[in-house]
């Protein structure tokens, strides 16, 4: 076989072969790293400076450069995202960036996985469990092993699912990660240990993979099928990843395995954004880049297209105490002299009345309230603020709650499609058995036993229901299932039969908000139709569900638009003309919990993302005098993030009643 050399670092130069005028459509930074060509290439991209920009015209480049547009895999943390990248890239170079491929660590490792997992043993039609999904079957274990007696001090599923996920996501052992982030609990180590083991192999045994399985297991496929690896490699020529700020240590393994045969990877990310390492993103992905793929080529975006410059000279000033970064300085071509404004209150409710009064006075001055935010460290932050905006006839809207998928009725639905796709499912069994009559917890659990031990469990279900014993509640359900069909029918004509059976018993289960529910089925009813495939629905539903109740966004409908109200972790990505930043005091932002170095640094990226959401005004806000659990009232003092700031950079003002 012939051995192919590559040249790293090379640009491609080719003008005259290329249609669109980069040059005249990009700044020059965003142009070096577009016309970029071989070899790995880190671009840090400073909070509005049009990464997204420069990653679509890397894609229409790549096209337009004759690359063929199938070995180009592109990789985003939303699925939306990708999406609405290729459809401009699209706009650029036609159809041909129909064949980029394009989406989520998660839904590219669910593709390779249902093509290629059976070399590993896991099956083609395999089930994706969701984190309620996860809790429950690690409910059961936990009863099953003896594990959840009253007298027993032993943690609950939700502690089990988050110890097993961090350990997954941020590749450790489970005691590492007991003796990392749950020290209390390491007397219980061994049982922690057994349970997660049988965790792992029940869902083994049924065709089950939880949401960090498909990056474990993608991983575990590209290590030990090397043939596969190189397939995988040689087929995905030029790799981009956005936000890598964000990506896990398994995600940056995936990278490193996906690029072994190129080292042509571009990563574009801010290392000042990484604020996630709750969920297992990890800061040195993005710092050791260089490390792991060297000769890269490290390009920097300092244009900001969003902010003035006054909001732009503070979130610099922030940033530039970190301890470790890529050292950049955002600049913008934007006229105005609006500075950041740090406001002073007695206390925590003069706060909220300056927040409600200038919001006031902003719709006066013609600004839409969707164009404006009020963003805080912690959800509990906003309370007494949300009371104010009621007293005032402010409609706002909170960022959080239940999503859309984890609701009871969705999941309900979405169990009697699921045993289509994959009959051993014993989780979607056990939500579909429990909501019929005479049947509890223990009589479901021996049927779902009977059922994937037949090896037919439709076949057997239907035998059941017509024994005679007992099987009388089963007779609907079996004629629901016949019903539905092959796994190639329609989804939303599949979807329309479970509703016509199970909007029954939703009524009788939720007799109190039945009508908001039946929205929520309404709105399902709506994504469905939109599929061919039952399998690619249940995989999208839950890869990248929908976030919204529906019977919530109908709750109010204002014509002016609503205020967001957000932590800043949830406002990460968006961006808003007005932005108020509450309770920056120090004890709040950063919370006494944050004492180690690494989470200090990851507080103060936190105060640099707040402050880059807002375009053309910034007020941050604190109480002087704040209310302390164990100690009452004590003296408040500004974040230590803007400690000590010049009044050029952060001009200062203390609220005082009218007399």
């Amino acid at each position: 076989m012939e051995k192919v050399i590559t040249l790293r670092g090379a640009s491609d130069t080719r003008q005259a072969s290329f249609r669109i005028k980069y040059e005249e459509l990009l700044n020059p930074a965003q142009l070096e790293a577009v016309t970029h060509r071989e070899g790995p290439l880190l671009v840090v991209a400073g909070a509005g400076s049009g990464k997204t920009r420069t990653l679509i015209y890397r894609v229409a480049r790549l096209i337009e450069g004759r690359v063929p547009p199938q070995s180009v895999l592109l990789l985003t943390f939303t699925r939306r995202a990708a999406q609405e990248m290729l459809r401009r890239a699209e706009q650029l170079v036609g159809e041909q960036s129909r064949n980029v491929a394009g989406g989520t660590f998660h839904s590219f490792a669910n593709l390779v996985l249902r093509r290629h997992g059976s070399a590993i043993g896991i099956p083609p039609n395999f089930t994706i469990l969701d984190r309620a999904d996860m809790e429950d079957v690690i409910n059961l274990i936990r009863t099953r092993m003896g594990l959840a007696h009253k007298e027993q001090r032993f943690p609950k599923k939700g502690t089990l699912a988050e110890i097993i996920s961090m350990a997954r996501n941020k590749n450790r052992s489970l005691t590492e990660e007991l003796e990392e982030d749950f020290a209390f609990l390491c007397d219980r180590r061994e049982e922690i240990v057994r349970l997660a083991q049988a965790y792992d192999n029940y869902k083994r045994e049924r065709g089950l993979l939880d949401y960090d399985d498909l990056l474990y297991r993608l991983v575990e496929l590209m290590e030990q099928q090397p043939r596969i690896r190189d397939q995988l490699s040689n087929t995905y020529r030029y790799i981009m990843v956005d936000e890598y700020q964000d990506t896990n240590a398994i995600q940056a393994r995936i990278v490193v395995m996906l690029a072994a045969a190129h080292h042509n990877v571009m990563a574009v990310g801010d290392d000042a954004q990484s604020i996630y390492s709750f969920r297992g993103a990890n800061f040195r992905n993005i710092m050791d880049f260089p490390r792991l793929f060297p000769d890269t080529r490290i390009i920097k975006l300092e244009e900001n297209y969003r902010s003035l410059q006054g909001i732009l000279d503070l979130s610099n000033q922030v940033i530039s105490q970190a301890a470790e970064k890529y050292t950049k300085a955002l600049f913008t071509r934007r006229p105005g002299e609006v500075r950041p404004m740090l406001i002073r209150a007695e206390d925590e409710h003069m706060q909220s009345r300056f927040v409600a009064q200038r919001i006031l006075e902003l719709r006066e001055d013609g600004v839409d309230l969707d164009q404006i935010a009020v963003l805080f460290r912690s959800s509990f932050h906003s309370f007494d603020l949300e009371l104010e905006l009621q007293r005032c006839d402010i409609p706002f809207i909170k960022r959080g709650g239940f999503k859309f998928i984890e609701t009871a009725h969705i999941k309900d639905a979405l169990a009697h499609l699921r045993v289509i796709v994959n009959p051993v499912d014993a989780v979607s069994w056990l939500r579909v058995l429990l909501l019929l009559k005479g049947i509890g917890q223990r009589k479901a659990h021996q049927l779902i036993e009977a059922l994937v031990a037949s090896g037919q469990p439709h076949q057997q279900l239907a035998a059941l229901a017509a024994s005679g014993k007992g099987g009388q509640p089963l007779t609907p359900l079996v004629t629901l299932l016949r019903n539905l069909g092959a796994e190639t029918a329609r989804p939303g004509d599949q979807l329309a039969a479970v509703l016509q059976y199970y909007l029954p018993l939703m009524r009788e289960a939720y007799p109190d908000d039945y009508p908001k529910r039946e929205r929520d089925l309404e709105h399902f009813q709506t994504i469905a139709e939109r599929y061919r495939s039952l399998r690619n629905m249940l995989a999208d539903m839950a890869l990248e569900p929908p976030t919204d109740s529906i019977g919530d966004v109908l709750a109010v409908t204002p014509e002016e638009g609503l205020v967001t109200l957000s932590t800043i972790h949830s406002a990460k990505g968006l961006e808003w003309k007005v932005v108020f930043l509450i309770w920056a005091a120090d004890g709040r932002f950063p919370p006494p919990q944050s004492a180690d170095p690494q989470s200090r640094e990851e507080e103060r990226r936190l105060m640099y993302v707040a402050g880059t959401r807002a375009r053309d005004e910034l007020y941050i806000s604190y109480p002087i005098h704040m209310f302390d659990r164990s100690l009452g009232y004590v003296m408040g003092r500004v974040s230590r993030f803007l400690e000590d700031l010049p009044p050029e950079i952060l001009p200062a003002a203390r609220l005082e009643e009218e007399t």
